[in-house]
């Protein structure tokens, strides 16, 4: 049968057309994505990292691991060499109380082993007070006994209980303002140690910024001595932390083990009246919408793991898990076996002090709200080599580089620890 050249020819211009169809359209698929890539998203650099950002929103594209910062362990220590080896006397008692959380107990216990360190005195462990009237318990349910006493033993004499022949009516009361110093404890305490033998003492809060001054002068290495190395956790108080701290790392392989712990707390937000200061849009308090936005415009990606110090899941935190979905607090991390004693008490001593050691150790901390809480837990990270706490702000361009709000404490290089440690 003999071949017609028309038939041939027409076939071959059909397919010829049929491809170049094929290629106009698949040109014009990826010229509209490309269209819109320019329009809605474009990709930025993180550190290394690339990011899209899209709708001023950010979202994390493959591979990146967020802009972390290694930790810093340049810093040693300033107080060792400058106690003195005076021999530690005892001519009456200092008793006190752990009050209002973690956050206080650190100012507290550094005031009362001041107060008794340049009064000579014994200083007896504290009992551990809640909110709640009849809410107390021993300094030994919380912390350690055997580590306070052998940390100060070269600077005070501790013990653990009130001798019995010292009557209450015999001791007291006097209330010493935050960041005593050996100059104030000789003009207006010793006076009333002199004439009762035994005191009481009761910290006070003229403020809760824990900046350094010029005026302050030096550090008393004692201060320092309290400070950071009095107060560390009962061995199975410790143990839950250390657990919930390896759960949290084992949710973050994708980015080496870090996580972020966030001090978010829904009951201290509806208190505080979250409004602008007017100095580059910060505020002093931010929501959970508000933190997840930070965060991503930072560049973290969404398979973060985050810790919040909420208590328990709220449904204000859905969108931060929306945005971040390895978000948890404490119930999702802790081992089931110490639920019972340390999330279902009525008491939310231990909850406080859990979250307070695991906001010090987590890779970033961010303080979603102000406060002494915020405060401590930088010098706890100072101490610890831990320099990234970035303080949220609302950032109007579509990413922002997370050096620019590492805490001024840090950045400064203004907190009371740094005269602790060189």
């Amino acid at each position: 049968m003999g071949v017609d050249l028309r038939q041939v020819v027409a076939g071959i211009l059909t397919i010829t057309m049929f491809v170049m169809l094929g290629q106009m359209l698949h040109r014009d698929y990826y010229d509209s994505l490309q269209e819109k890539a320019q329009g809605d998203a474009h990709d930025i650099e993180f550190e290394g990292s690339r990011v899209s950002v899209k709708d001023s929103l950010v979202g994390a594209l493959e591979g990146n691991k967020g802009p972390w910062m290694d930790d810093n362990n340049d810093l040693n220590p300033c107080w060792p060499t400058l106690l003195s080896d005076e021999a530690v006397s005892s001519k009456g008692y200092v008793t006190f109380s752990l009050t209002n959380g973690p956050e206080y107990h650190i100012s507290q216990i550094t005031d009362a082993v001041m107060v008794a360190k340049h009064l000579g005195a014994t200083l007896v462990l504290p009992d551990i007070r809640g909110s709640k009237p009849g809410d107390e318990r021993s300094f030994e349910d919380i912390y350690d006994a055997d580590n306070i006493i052998k940390s100060l033993e070269n600077v005070i004499k501790v013990v653990k209980q009130l001798p019995e022949q010292v009557s209450l009516r015999d001791i007291a009361i006097v209330k010493v303002p935050t960041r005593v110093t050996e100059d104030y404890i000789k003009e207006h305490i010793e006076p009333i140690f002199k004439s009762k033998g035994n005191i009481r003492v009761a910290t006070y809060f003229p403020s809760v910024n824990l900046r350094k001054s010029s005026q302050d002068g030096e550090t008393d290495p004692v201060a320092c001595l309290a400070m950071f190395c009095s107060l560390e956790l009962q061995p199975e108080l410790n143990a839950v932390v250390e657990s919930m701290i390896e759960r949290l790392r084992t949710h973050s392989r994708k980015s080496d083990g870090r996580f972020i712990a966030v001090d978010l707390r829904i009951e201290a937000l509806e208190k505080k009246n979250c409004h602008s200061t007017g100095v580059g849009g910060s505020k002093t308090c931010y929501n959970a919408q508000e933190i997840a936005v930070f965060l991503r415009k930072l560049g973290f990606a969404g398979d973060t793991t985050i810790y919040l110090t909420q208590p328990r899941w709220d449904s204000s935190l859905n969108i931060l898990k929306d945005i971040f979905p390895k978000t948890f607090t404490k119930e999702a991390v802790m081992p089931a076996s110490k639920r019972s004693k340390y999330l279902e008490s009525e008491s939310s001593e231990y909850e406080n002090v859990i979250d307070f050691y695991i906001s010090s150790r987590s890779d970033v901390f961010v303080p979603a709200i102000s406060g002494l809480f915020y405060a401590n837990t930088v010098g706890k990270r100072i101490a610890l080599g831990k320099p990234q706490v970035l303080v949220p702000a609302e950032i109007s361009e579509t990413s922002s580089l997370a050096t620019d709000f590492i805490s001024p404490y840090i950045s400064k290089k203004n907190h009371l620890a740094y005269s602790c440690f060189c």
